[in-house]
This record gives structure tokens, C-alpha cells and sequence, in this order.
């Protein structure tokens, strides 16, 4: 008589039993609600952020029209994307996200197409946390300048840089639980500090500019003459600020009900943040006094000298502050979201070191050491701001093109997976309409935002982007061929899955 083998031990939850599902263990801590869950993504977009650190873009490529307009337009698409990529998440909701679902619904290759998305996706993070932390370096130096002094330089910005992106570390590292109230308190203080520059913007100043003027006067300092180029280039704020919200699917393995509550906090950041940052960038528009004084500010933050010269000096300083404080809560949780993804990508053997940047701290239940590695990935990438000024703009084109090509394959291999079964949170027979409209829609900002900004093309106007994303291809093409086909999914550290990636993903199809 042969013995019984022994009992294999249960998930405690459905949230675990379904993560085991997939492939993997239950070790970092569950702890996140809905509402936390939405909180990461919501901070990540940060209106207060990427709209107020990226307001030159576009009031030098369109000016008004391209702000007022461009960010319902974007804020559209955007919110079909994320649409599209909640249906996937609902069904595959893990840390590793993006790069997981693609290896899951490729019906080819799939551990090749899960790798080039996760590098696409791991560049995206890195760049957008280094442009979050950089953007809030020069909201901080701009508010420094406005009440003590403090000259703005670019070795004085690329410190401050540093300076954030280091706290950002520590948080992380050692205040688990205080990074996860943060985050619920940055979501109240974005909607209340929206509300706060509102107001202030609508009943201070003594002269607004017409309903007019704020959605149709448009603005050229890029040195191109066809509109709707200078128009489509002024885009890049919005779609910008719209990144980041993948971070709701790389904390799933901490949300409970994660394969609801993780998609709509995927969908749920985009709409709030549409409706809240349209309000806020049409009062700030609708303030400008001086439109060369702001577009050629010494402080270096156009709306920043909108606030002064629509409000005054105290309370101008006052709203900067706002905003300041906003974009230390949005990278503290880009630099969370940029961590986990690292992480999951790790336990699959993806990352050099994957062995170290795997490992989940005991004690607190996070990826220690895959925070340090995004910090000093995000210092590195922005290193470039010491030396040309025109560096910030390259990393925010970087991070749009990068996430979102991460973004959009996964939805499109949705499209050509006929045996997907949607889950708990789906689309119905709106999904292939949806679907569709995202891909195309993203086909077109990362062909958009791999085209000059500026002319004529210098070293300091070139866009550095596409330069970017072939190395990306290439780095990620050489690392497949040399060892990622052999340990990709394939002889993961102890505790995680072990099966081989032909398993784990399922069998390819003939």
C-alpha cells in the first residue's frame, strides 16, 4: 500500500488561491483596500504633478488651445486604455502586471513577448519616477526661490532631485505602513488642493482672460509652422500626466478582492484625474496675466509665475506649496509602483541580480532591495539634467513611449487571443470596440512623441527618445538571445513557483 502524500497547504483567501493560480506564492502583505488601491494610481497621474511641471509643453506647442482642449481629448483616449487594460487585470491580477498578462495571452512566443514588455514596462517606471522626482525638484526650488532666495541653477534642481528621491527610498524602506496612509492622504489633498487654487484663481485675481481666449488662442515658441504639428506636439502634457496608472495592477498582490478592486483603481485615477485636472488647468489658464512673463520665468515653472501674477506674491508662493507638497506624495508612490514591478520581474529571473532584487523584507513585507535599485536607476536616467535643459523633456517622452507601448500590447494580444475568458470586471460588448480604439490610439502618441518638439534640431532640441527605445529593443533582443530564453520564468529563487515558464504561461499554440 502506498503512503498518502501529505496535504499541499491551502491559501488562507481567495485573493491568495487565485495568485496561486498564476503561478506564484502569497509573500508580500495583503493590506491595501479599493480605495488604497486607487490612491497609488490617483498619486502616480498627480494633476498637481505632471500638469503643473509639464505646463510649458504645452503653452509653447499650442498654448491655450492645446491645454484647455488637448486634455479632455487625451484624458478620452487615455481612459479607453485604461478601460482595456482593467478587463486584463481583473483576470491576471499579480504584481508583475503588464509583462505577465502578455505572456499570458501571446499565442506565440510567450515568454519572449512577456519579456520585451516587462523591460518596455520596467524603462517606463524608472523614467517616470525620475521625471515625477525631477518635476517636484523644480517645483520645490521655484517655491525656495519665491521665499528665500535661493537661486534656481540646474546643479542647485538636480540636489534637490536627489534630495527627494532619496526620502522617497527611505519611505519606502522603513515606513510600510505610513507610505500606504500617505497615499490616502495624498488622494484628498490632490482633490482639496485642486479646489483651493480654483477658488483662489477664480476670485482673486482682478482680470481673467475670456472663455474665448482660454480654449482657442493658441501659442507657437516651437519653431514649426504647421498648427496642427505645434498642436499635437502640445499633447505631450496631458498624455503625459496621464501615466502611471499600471501602478493599480503592481500593488494587486497587496489589494484585497484584487481582481475587482485593482481594475477600477486602474480606471477609477484616470476619470477622477480627467474631471479634477480639467478644472484646474482651465482656472490656471484662464489666470495668465502675461504670457511671455510665464513661459520665460526665472523660476523655471510657468505656473508658478501665473499664481503670482494672478494672486500676488504670499498667495501665488502659497499654491506653489500645494503643489509642492503633492508631487513629494506622487513620487513617494511612483517610486512603490516602480518597485513592485521590479520585483515581480526579478522572481522571474529577469533583472540582472534577480536573486537580490527579488527578496521580500520579512519584517515589513516589501522588496527592499528593489527599491534602492529603482532609486538609483531614476538618479541615473535624469543625470543628463545637469548638462542639458532640455534633459527633463527627453525623460517625460521616454516614460510616455515606454509605458504605454508596455501599456497597449498586452490589450492588443487580448484582441488576438480568442480564447480569453473575461473576469470578475469586464467590458461586456464594449470590449472590442474599446480595445481597439486604445491600440490605435496608442499607435499614434508613440509614433507622435518620437518626432522633433522643436526647431530648428540642435543637440539640445533633438528627441532623444527613439534613441531610447531602439536601445531598449536592442539591449532587450541581445539579453533574450545570450540568457533570457534559458532563465526568463525558468528556475526561480526559493519560495516562489518553480514550474517552467511552458506551465506557468501555458502551452503555446500550433
Amino acid at each position: 500500500m502506498s503512503a498518502t502524500p501529505p496535504a499541499s497547504p491551502q491559501p488562507v483567501d481567495a485573493d491568495s488561491a487565485m495568485l496561486a493560480e498564476l503561478g506564484y506564492e502569497q509573500e508580500l502583505h495583503r493590506r491595501m483596500s479599493g480605495f488604497n488601491n486607487f490612491a497609488v494610481s490617483f498619486s502616480i497621474i498627480s494633476i498637481l504633478a505632471g500638469a503643473i511641471t509639464s505646463y510649458g509643453i504645452a503653452l509653447n506647442a499650442g498654448g491655450p488651445i492645446a491645454i484647455s482642449i488637448g486634455w479632455p481629448l487625451v484624458g478620452l483616449f487615455v481612459w479607453l486604455v485604461a478601460l482595456a487594460m482593467g478587463e486584463v487585470c481583473s483576470v491576471f491580477p499579480t504584481a508583475g502586471g503588464l509583462y505577465f498578462w502578455a505572456g499570458r495571452l501571446a499565442r506565440h512566443r510567450k515568454p519572449m513577448w512577456a519579456w520585451y514588455v516587462g523591460w518596455f514596462n520596467f524603462l517606463g517606471e524608472v523614467a517616470v519616477t525620475a521625471a515625477i522626482d525631477y518635476g517636484a525638484a523644480i517645483t520645490w526650488m521655484a517655491f525656495l526661490d519665491l521665499t528665500w532666495g535661493v537661486g534656481v541653477t540646474a546643479g542647485r534642481t538636480f540636489i534637490a532631485f536627489a534630495v527627494i528621491l532619496l526620502l522617497h527610498g527611505l519611505l519606502n524602506t522603513f515606513g510600510v505602513d505610513l507610505v500606504r496612509r500617505l497615499s490616502d492622504i495624498s488622494a484628498w489633498w490632490h482633490l482639496a488642493g485642486v479646489a483651493v487654487i480654483v477658488a483662489v484663481l477664480s476670485f482673486v485675481p482682478d482680470h481673467h482672460q475670456s472663455l474665448s481666449w482660454t480654449f482657442t488662442h493658441f501659442e507657437n515658441a516651437t519653431g514649426w509652422n504647421s498648427v496642427i504639428y505645434v498642436f499635437l506636439i502640445g499633447l505631450l502634457m496631458a498624455q503625459y500626466t496621464f501615466t502611471g496608472f499600471d501602478a493599480s495592477a503592481h500593488v494587486a498582490e497587496e489589494t484585497h478582492s484584487a481582481s475587482v478592486n485593482a481594475p477600477k483603481g486602474i480606471v477609477n485615477s484616470v476619470v477622477v484625474s480627467l474631471f479634477a485636472g480639467w478644472v484646474l488647468l482651465v482656472a490656471i489658464t484662464a489666470s495668465i496675466q502675461n504670457v511671455d512673463r510665464a513661459r520665460t520665468t526665472s523660476i523655471g515653472l510657468p505656473p508658478a509665475q501665473i499664481f503670482i501674477d494672478a494672486a500676488g506674491h504670499s498667495l501665488g508662493v502659497a499654491l506653489v506649496f500645494i503643489c509642492a507638497v503633492a508631487q513629494f506624495f506622487c513620487g513617494m508612490a511612483s517610486v512603490t509602483a516602480n518597485s513592485r514591478m521590479s520585483y515581480a520581474f526579478s522572481r522571474d529571473n529577469a533583472l540582472p541580480g534577480s536573486r537580490w532584487w527579488s527578496r521580500v523584507n520579512p519584517r515589513t513585507g516589501t522588496p527592499t532591495n528593489s527599491i534602492w535599485l529603482c532609486v538609483v536607476c531614476s538618479l541615473v536616467l535624469a543625470s543628463p539634467a545637469l548638462f542639458s535643459t532640455t534633459a527633463y523633456l527627453a525623460v517625460t517622452s521616454i516614460a510616455v513611449i515606454g509605458l504605454y507601448i508596455a501599456y497597449v500590447t498586452p490589450v492588443l494580444l487580448r484582441r488576438l487571443n480568442p480564447d480569453f475568458r473575461p473576469g470578475a470586471w469586464n467590458l461586456g460588448r464594449w470590449s472590442p470596440l474599446v480595445g481597439w480604439i486604445a491600440v490605435i490610439w496608442v499607435a499614434f502618441i508613440v509614433i507622435l512623441f518620437m518626432l522633433p518638439p522643436a526647431n530648428p534640431i540642435t543637440v539640445d532640441t533633438f528627441n532623444y527618445a527613439p534613441i531610447a527605445v531602439l536601445a531598449v529593443l536592442v539591449f532587450a533582443t541581445i539579453t533574450w538571445i545570450i540568457g533570457g530564453r534559458h532563465h526568463f520564468m525558468k528556475d526561480v529563487p526559493p519560495g516562489h513557483d518553480t514550474r517552467p515558464a511552458a506551465e506557468i504561461f501555458g502551452p503555446e499554440v500550433p
